[in-house]
This record gives structure tokens, C-alpha cells and sequence, in this order.
């Protein structure tokens, strides 16, 4: 017989009865259990801490996820590029004009922009972008991190308190990164994605590493990573294949352009790994994809596949094709690498 879960509650009947009540007042039927399980944790807060630095913590990262989801939520059909780089980069510099120029380009193809709001290549990146196509997410600093001048549209700068609200919302809704040079944060922000990627905390993406002609900020980083990280067993060999460097705006566009020319999406159900085309595979690919990436599987094959039942339940891409698959919820490098060669199909 099934085991069925216990119930998150306070334990105290008529506590979890108004809990109950102003979740079923306030939402609909499909999220109230969410929204139950919200109320009650910061209910079991409230009983269990008097600290109130623990309160204003959470209170505030929860004011700055609502407000984000609200700002972003009319916007998650439409493909969105994050744009990391240096808040020191002058106007004349080359990088720049290399994010002023990819911000461009991409917003005409239909792409939005988010920065981080600063000046320097965040600065770039707004400027570049068409009217109505960009958010900025500012952090508040003491030194250095204003808005930048170039945002079209008020209502979608969102200023954050913290880095880790700013940076979950940086992964959350977007779906390609470009890094340009780029101090500390430049480099946190870029070993966070890479991480998450690598780790399966993160859907696979493109990310492109912007280096200016000639430039070799990122080749001399790549030399690093090869020689210190990679040869001494801290990574493998597949995680190269988490990024790119690109020495042009054009080269970074067909990257990325590339990566969801076939794949759409992926989603974990049911103990499979789906992932969503935007088209039918050919045979010829679904047998190259189960040759060359059953070191991935930990059984089976990789199959042509129905919505699944939970998919079909939540309306998700119910009209795309899909591949299933036993995935072995380790090698993400590998992953990334076999949406490559479905997007050469």
C-alpha cells in the first residue's frame, strides 16, 4: 500500500484550520497545498525564533521573489539572454561595445535582456537593447551600483537587497548566458551557472564566453581551467563542453540560436528524463544519440516518448515530440553534449 505523506502542519488544530481557510480564500485549488506550506513555515518562524534578524532575513527575500515572479511572469514565452560583465568598463572600450552591439542584435531576433543594471557592460547591454526588451536587476551597494540610464521601461528595474534573491532570479528566468570580461562578481556569477549546469540544479543552456577582438580574457581563463582544474581531476573532460568562447556578436547569436533549434526543454518526471523537441528527430539521429550516449543511461534506450502523465496533468508542451530516457543524473557535461548533436539533426 502506498504511503501516504504527512501532512505539513503547526499541530494545532484551529491554527491549521485558519491556515487552511485563507490558502482556499486566496488561491486556486491546484496551488493550495503550496500555499498552505508557505503559511505554515512562516507561522512554525514565527513560534520558533524571536531573532529578528532571522525575520527581516526572510521576510525580505520573500518580498523580493514575489515581486520579481510578478514583474517577469507576462514575459516566460519569450527567450531571454543574461548578460554578466565588468561594472568598471568604460563607454570606449571593447567589450563595451561588443554587449551594446549583442544586445542589438539579439532584441531584434526577438530575444529579451536582462543585466544587472550597473554601469559598464550592464550599462551596454541596456543601451543596446530595443525600447520595451530589457530588465535590469539591480543590487543595492554602498559604492559603485547605480541604475544605469539606459533602461526603457521603469517598471522593470527590480532592486534586490541580496545577491543570492538577485542571482536565483539571474538562473530562474533566463535561458542563455554571456559573459564578457569582468572582475570578482563577473567570475562568481560564471563558476555559479557552470556549477548549477554541471550539477543538474539548473536546465542545460548555451553559454558563451565574449571575447573581444584581440582579447584573450577567456582563453587565458580556459588555460586555467584546463591545467588546474581539469588535469588534476576536478572536473572532467565533458565540462568543457559547458561553454564556448566566441570572438564575435555573430558567432554568439548562432550558438545560442543553435542550441534550441531542436531542443525546446527538459523536465525529470516520473524517474525519466524527457526532453521537449521543436521537432521530430530523424532515425538516423535517435540511433546516433543511443550510440554515442548510452554511457549516460542506466538502462534502456533512449525512446520516443508521449507526454508524460504529469506533464499532461500541468498542460506542458503537450503539442512537441519527445525522447525519454534513463538518465543517470550525473553526467551533465554529457547531457549538454547530446543536445548538441540532436540540434545537427
Amino acid at each position: 500500500m502506498k504511503k501516504i505523506p504527512k501532512e505539513y502542519e503547526i499541530g494545532d488544530k484551529d491554527i491549521d484550520d485558519l491556515i487552511c481557510e485563507l490558502a482556499s480564500k486566496v488561491g486556486p485549488e491546484k496551488t493550495g497545498h503550496l500555499l498552505r506550506e508557505i503559511l505554515t513555515t512562516a507561522v512554525k518562524l514565527g513560534r520558533e525564533t524571536s531573532d529578528k534578524g532571522d525575520l527581516k532575513l526572510v521576510n525580505n527575500a520573500l518580498k523580493e521573489l514575489r515581486y520579481s515572479f510578478k514583474i517577469f511572469s507576462p514575459y516566460r514565452n519569450v527567450k531571454k539572454v543574461i548578460i554578466f560583465g565588468s561594472a568598471r568598463s568604460p563607454k570606449g572600450s571593447a567589450e563595451y561595445k561588443m554587449a551594446e552591439d549583442f544586445a542589438r542584435k539579439l532584441t531584434r531576433k526577438g530575444y529579451m535582456i536582462v543585466t544587472g543594471g550597473g554601469p559598464g557592460v550592464m550599462e551596454a547591454g541596456n543601451k543596446g537593447a530595443e525600447a520595451g526588451k530589457e530588465f535590469a536587476l539591480n543590487i543595492r551597494l554602498p559604492f559603485e551600483q547605480k541604475p544605469n540610464p539606459y533602461i526603457d521601461e521603469k517598471d522593470k528595474i527590480i532592486n534586490f537587497k541580496y545577491f543570492f534573491t538577485r542571482k536565483l532570479i539571474f538562473v530562474k528566468e533566463t535561458d542563455a548566458t554571456a559573459l564578457f570580461p569582468g572582475g570578482f562578481g563577473t567570475h562568481d556569477e560564471g563558476f555559479e551557472m557552470l556549477t548549477l549546469i554541471q550539477t543538474g540544479k539548473s536546465r542545460p543552456r548555451p553559454v558563451v564566453l565574449m571575447e573581444p577582438k584581440g582579447s584573450t580574457y577567456w582563453s587565458a581563463w580556459k588555460s586555467y581551467v584546463s591545467n588546474h582544474l581539469l588535469k588534476n581531476g576536478f572536473i572532467g573532460k565533458e565540462d568543457l563542453k559547458l561553454f564556448r568562447i566566441v570572438k564575435t556578436v555573430d558567432e554568439a547569436i548562432r550558438y545560442i540560436d543553435g542550441f534550441y533549434r531542436v531542443y525546446n526543454s527538459i523536465r525529470y518526471v516520473s524517474g525519466l528524463t524527457v526532453i521537449r523537441l521543436n521537432k521530430e528527430i530523424s532515425p538516423k539521429t535517435l540511433r546516433l544519440i543511443n550510440q554515442e550516449f548510452k554511457d549516460i543511461l542506466t538502462s534502456g534506450e533512449i525512446k520516443r516518448s508521449p507526454p508524460m502523465n504529469k506533464e499532461i496533468q500541468e498542460g506542458e508542451c503537450l503539442k512537441l515530440p519527445r525522447v525519454a530516457m534513463n538518465f543517470n543524473m550525473r553526467d551533465y557535461g554529457r547531457l549538454c553534449e547530446m543536445i548538441h548533436a540532436i540540434n545537427r539533426d
